[in-house]
């Protein structure tokens, strides 16, 4: 378990962050103040499900900053509850900058990084604005070469209409910029699939729908014996579902990010 991390937003605050077991929680009430819920505890207590919540405590006064009583924290799944239970016109950026920059950031560097201050935020800034201009001008030239040859872009609709085969939840998330831990939390926050053991499976409305398919599948466990189990695979119906569902929640493919 890391010391608790700042996520900073000049609209939305700061959003305490934790790792436990290569995961991160959030505090709860940092989440539920950003969404503009006016009763922080009851938002917590109405809109996540008890699996998805915890209780920090400080162990042996290692964590600091953690009062005696502890700290409600949330997972993932718990987090987007609460952005799609938020009433908040903004919700729907905070979800944004949470999916795109927060998650992504934690992901890409396997750890949290502490917000710099004094001389180092100074230096920071002028590294990154230096940064900027040399991205602003390879930018210009990689824009003049587009222009110059005009390739389109692949649609992301007909590659999927094109693609005949079933998918793992890792292959679609990975089109998002994202693990496939983080996709099927996501997806259960929407309502579309609870697990089963240590199988994800679909919510009664979806299952007559063509949108996944079971298959085993052996493996080797660590005594050495071997054993099967089941596993769920997106159908390309599934995968076109899913992205007309994600697109109106605000999250796309990355390749229609730019």
């Amino acid at each position: 378990m890391n010391e608790l991390q700042i996520f900073q937003n000049k609209e939305f605050g700061n959003v305490r962050v934790v790792e436990i077991d290569g995961e991160p929680w959030f505090v709860g009430k940092d989440i539920a103040e950003a969404l503009g819920y006016e009763n922080t505890s009851k938002a917590i207590i109405t809109h996540i499900d008890d699996y998805d919540k915890n209780v920090l405590k400080s162990q042996n006064g290692t964590l600091e900053n953690v009062p005696n009583r502890g700290l409600q924290i949330i997972n993932e799944s718990g987090l987007y509850s609460l952005v799609l239970s938020s009433k908040l016109p903004s919700a729907k950026q905070f979800k944004r900058w949470v999916t795109a920059e927060v998650l992504p950031a934690i992901r890409k560097t396997g750890a949290f990084n502490q917000l710099p201050t004094g001389q180092n935020l100074i230096a920071l800034a002028l590294i990154e604005a230096n940064k900027m201009l040399e991205e602003k001008n390879s930018t210009i030239k990689v824009q003049e070469q587009l222009i110059g040859e005009m390739k389109p872009k692949v649609d992301y609709v007909d590659d999927i209409l094109k693609n005949k085969s079933l998918l793992k939840i890792s292959s679609i998330a990975k089109d998002y910029g994202m693990s496939g831990q983080a996709m099927n939390n996501l997806l259960h926050a929407l309502k579309v699939q609870y697990k089963s053991g240590d199988q994800w499976l679909l919510y009664a409305k979806h299952q007559s729908s063509g949108y996944t398919s079971s298959e085993t599948v052996s493996f080797t466990r660590t005594d050495g014996r071997t054993d099967v189990k089941l596993i769920t695979k997106w159908t390309q119906k599934g995968r076109l579902f899913l992205y007309e569902l994600l697109k109106k929640q605000g999250v796309v493919p990355v390749i229609e990010r730019y």
